[in-house]
């Protein structure tokens, strides 16, 4: 299946790793031209070197995307090196899980710091060159924990819910203007950030990581975690003019759990 993808300018925040590492691959065997967003020169020197291992060419800009003028800056230094930004995958940003009773001022704070921000930023940073061109796809990767409520992911839950919001409003009002945006939400998915909510768990249920894991896989419908690379064949999908027509979707990967209308 012709994607349409060749060619086309495709910035991934938090590209450097996991889900947006994933991205990062699918849309370079796509010929797409790749342009990662991380934190650290060091995470995307890594990340550039795997891409390059697997015969896919990048480039990398670091840029803490919280604040919103880095993200401002980030996206016209790309553009100016790059030219215009066809396609946005939005997967950086990731809220750490805490106990509930662990919560202080500082941890409810951090999922918006964390999650939504980076996301939010990164949109809006982006937006102003789509509008004045007319054309343009953003994809917000989103965890599922904003739709399904999770009592060590309350602070990055509601990050998440916030995004949603966002996303499908900012679809309605966009579309007109040729811009369409959609989301993701990935289920359990085998990334680095695994070992952490499972550790936050184990604490919280006074059970072992292992046991924990085996509860999480248990509770998936298919009886596995999900690749990165499942979450991205969807990115891809949702970016490519076969999704011409989908706008304000948000699209569950997750295996069959936590089912929603």
């Amino acid at each position: 299946m012709n994607l349409n993808l060749r060619g086309k300018l495709v910035v991934i925040t938090g590209g450097s790793k996991g889900i947006g590492l994933a991205c990062a691959r699918a849309f370079g065997q796509e010929q797409a031209r790749v342009v990662i967003v991380s934190r650290t020169l060091e995470n995307i020197e890594a990340a550039l070197k795997t891409l390059e291992q697997d015969g896919i060419k990048a480039s990398g800009f670091a840029a803490h995307l919280s604040v919103y003028e880095n993200a401002v800056q980030v996206i016209a230094d790309i553009e100016a090196q790059h030219g215009p930004v066809d396609i946005l995958i939005n997967s950086a940003g990731a809220a750490k899980r805490y106990d509930p009773q662990d919560l202080d001022g500082q941890a409810l704070r951090a999922g918006m710091e964390d999650k939504y921000y980076p996301v939010i930023n990164s949109q809006q940073a982006v937006l102003v060159g789509m509008r004045a061109r007319g054309q343009g796809v953003i994809v917000n990767i989103i965890g599922s924990g904003g739709k399904v409520p999770t009592s060590t992911h309350l602070s990055g839950g509601a990050a998440n819910a916030a995004l949603m919001l966002a996303t499908v409003g900012a679809a309605e009002h966009y579309a007109a203007q040729g811009i369409r945006i959609n989301a993701i939400n990935p289920g359990y998915t085998l990334t680095g950030r695994v070992e952490q909510s499972v550790a936050v768990e184990a604490k919280r249920l006074n059970i072992s990581p292992e046991e924990a894991l085996a509860r999480g896989v248990a509770s998936v419908p298919l009886g596995r975690y999900g690749k990165p690379e499942e979450v991205a064949d969807a990115a891809l999908f949702l970016a490519s003019d076969r999704a011409s027509y989908i706008v304000g979707a948000i699209l569950p990967v997750n295996g069959g759990r936590n089912p929603v209308i």
